[in-house]
């Protein structure tokens, strides 16, 4: 069992074959990034220059959601592509950063949402891809 940092949290899953646990990790240092855009295109040049920049370890690109906002004070809709970033906090002011730079809209999504917890493997996976 871990201590320290990591979280003690333990699923058994009885299955026919013999229990077994996974151990899930804090994964406190870590953010997950939403970010919107026009065409997938678009979304495609951002989640390469996240990469390349080691800004995120990971970007999954959602088509054909549907968002409806309040612009300009009239209500409007549109077809999006999300963007998912998975990313170090500590990267966080960078990755910000560069999607502003690079991003069509005047006023792009950019939300950031603290992690709790993740499998131990993938968390260790994700902060080497980004050094």
């Amino acid at each position: 069992m871990r201590v320290g940092n990591a979280l003690n949290c333990f699923l058994i899953v009885k299955t026919g074959e013999p229990a077994y646990s996974i151990q899930m990790k804090s994964a406190v240092k870590f953010s997950l990034v939403l970010v919107t855009a026009p065409d997938l295109k678009t979304a495609r040049a951002l989640a390469k220059a996240a990469l390349q920049a080691k800004l995120a370890a990971c970007v999954n690109l959602i088509p054909k959601v549907e968002s409806h906002y309040w612009w300009q004070g009239r209500l409007e809709s549109s077809a999006e592509v999300l963007l998912v970033l998975k990313t170090p906090r500590a990267r966080l002011a960078a990755l910000e950063k560069l999607v502003l730079a690079e991003h069509p809209y005047d006023t792009p999504e950019f939300l950031a949402l603290p992690l709790g917890a993740g499998n131990e493997k993938y968390l260790d996976w994700l902060a080497a891809s980004c050094h």
